[in-house]
């Protein structure tokens, strides 16, 4: 399994390394109990003993008890470790997320990072279980009742170590074989979840257009083509179990026939073969149950190497060690931007994009679908960062502020709206989780959404639930603007957050900006004229690039595009 993988045991070493302990103990006893029935059936049995044989019983009995007790507290502590192991795997990986910038989560995509945190983590986790635990058996118990054999008869012992390399080298074949179509269910998994995740999403959308046979016969696609690679990575590894048998069986053959002649020769006991057989059943039961974890660690190299990718990532945006901490204020200046998603010059999103925004401004931005301005506005709170040029907030390059303050002072509702399950008050503290019931009031009326909550029966401690279904587009993001404000920014960003707003009610949320957050930077993306057209400064944007700045009068004598808006 990966070494970065196996930093996350962390706190459960202790309990990785007491299972193989636990374990050896098992196998030690285990070993000990054929060659006490050696002696029962060649000393009691054939001298007619039976107080030898009532007191080798006794001891027999209490091995296997004992044996059976490292056995369960080997298996529950394996349990334990490889738990905590995954608990732990998933913390890393859950907190190395919130480190990505959007460029990191589109490289993975949503559906991916939530395969590999559930599903993969799980390969992972059975794994690393069968490893501390069955895996550390079979070695003790191979060596150990070679070794026991040994004692009672060379030959045979060599003829059980013949079976081996074979078993080995047919193991090793068949993981270079199965394990890169282990890699591409894993793959096509992600494709699976996020046809689901869009549908779910997009269950109401999909019912409106009647357009549930399609889904079905996409999903069905998808799932035929995860079902025909599993298959053929599993036709591989089913050649495990009919090589293992054949070697067992060859194995027994050649026991029978040899340990026969031994007795007719009167070289070897009737005990010691039946001890030898019972050693080379644990050897064989041993390798067996490798094939069985080998198949489970094959999935699981699958999972590590994609779990792997995640905790590998460098997060593109970091901080410097002598990052700023304080924004001055709330003045915005574009430098010759330009900006591609891909991180490249070629199919530039912005196009040497030169602005100036004054502190406390009113600013509209308008354009077509596709213009860029939501590309535009993400840079100033890095969430992206440019291709080339630089983009300043409080007259500093955003790439020298620390990341965690430049955003606390640049607050912006995105297009999606996004509430959690919870009470009003707990989404709304997403801006400030120490904020007082009376601050959250306060911008909740900013808002102009004090009102619709007052009219639920549980006012602000009425509940929201998943995705905020139980409220309107229009309520929505009339909390999401209450909880922007909340952080009390020098920068306020609204990227068509008023859409589903009434014109009466947007123009009384942008009087309530004028009067109430007068040095905060406003900026508003729209795409009606209403909700703009009284802002101090409308940016007009097309295809990447700004086509007019200027006042609404200014625009619509000088503005063809802002004419036609």
């Amino acid at each position: 399994m990966n070494r970065k993988l196996l930093q996350s045991v962390r706190e459960y070493k202790g309990k990785a390394f007491l299972a193989p302990v636990l374990v050896a103990l098992e196998v030690f006893i285990e070993v000990l109990i054929p060659l006490l029935m050696a002696k029962i059936i060649d000393v009691g049995i054939m001298e007619g003993d039976m107080g030898y044989i009532i007191k080798m019983g006794i001891l027999l009995v209490f091995l296997a008890m004992l044996a059976l007790f490292f056995g369960a507290k080997a298996g529950q502590v394996a349990a334990v470790a490889a738990a905590g192991y995954a608990k732990n795997l998933r913390h890393d990986i859950f907190y190395k997320i919130q480190d990505f910038s959007f460029g990191n989560i589109d490289h993975f995509s949503t559906s991916s990072l939530v395969t590999r945190m559930t599903t993969d983590i799980t390969n992972v986790q059975m794994a690393f279980m069968f490893s501390i635990r069955m895996l550390a058996r079979a070695p003790f118990m191979v060596i150990l009742s070679w070794i026991m054999a040994a004692t009672i008869n060379i030959e045979i012992a060599f003829l059980l170590l013949i079976m081996i390399p074979i078993l080995g080298g047919a193991l090793i074949f068949i993981a270079k074989k199965a394990h890169p179509h282990f890699v591409e269910v894993f793959d096509e998994y992600d494709v699976l979840n996020n046809t689901v995740q869009e549908n779910v999403n997009a269950a109401r959308v999909v019912k409106a257009y009647v357009r549930e046979e399609h889904e079905n016969q996409k999903f069905q696609k998808i799932s035929l083509k995860v079902f025909d690679l599993f298959t053929k990575a599993e036709k591989i590894v089913a050649w495990n179990a009919p090589i293992m048998q054949f070697v067992m069986y060859t194995v027994v053959i050649c026991l029978v026939l040899i340990g026969g002649k031994s007795i007719v020769f009167e070289t070897m006991q009737t005990g010691e073969l039946t001890s030898i057989m019972v050693y080379a059943m644990q050897i064989l039961m041993s390798l067996m149950m490798v094939t069985f974890v080998f198949v489970q660690i094959m999935i699981a190299e699958a999972s590590s190497d994609r779990i792997r990718e995640v905790l590998e990532e460098v997060p593109e945006m970091q901080d410097d060690e002598n990052a700023l901490k304080e924004v001055a204020n709330g003045d915005i200046d574009f430098e010759h931007v330009d900006f591609s998603y891909s991180g490249k010059d070629g199919n530039l999103s912005l196009k040497d994009v030169n602005l100036h925004i004054k502190s406390g401004q009113i600013v509209g931005i308008i354009g077509g679908t596709g213009s860029a301005k939501s590309t535009l506005v993400q840079l100033i709170p890095r969430l992206y960062d440019v291709t080339k040029g630089c983009v300043k907030v409080g007259g500093v390059d955003v790439r020298k502020y620390n990341l965690e303050k430049l955003r606390d002072q640049v607050s912006m509702v995105l297009q999606k709206n996004v509430l959690f399950t919870g009470s009003i008050y707990e989404n709304i503290r997403w801006g400030d989780e120490n904020a007082t019931d009376e601050e959250v009031q306060k911008v909740c009326r900013l808002a102009q959404a004090d009102g619709f909550i007052n009219e639920f029966p549980a006012g602000y401690n009425t509940m929201i639930v998943e995705g905020g279904n139980n409220v309107s587009g229009g309520q929505k993001q009339r909390l999401c603007i209450a909880r922007a404000l909340l952080k009390k920014p020098k920068i306020l960003i609204l990227d068509d957050s008023t859409s589903a707003v009434d014109t009466r009610t947007d123009a009384l949320i942008r009087q309530a900006f004028r009067e109430e957050i007068p040095d905060t930077t406003k900026i508003i993306i729209a795409q009606r004229i209403s909700s703009v057209e009284d802002a101090d400064v409308i940016i007009v944007m097309d295809n990447g690039e700004i086509n007019g700045i200027g006042t609404s009068n200014e625009l619509l004598k000088t503005n063809a595009i802002y004419r036609e808006v």
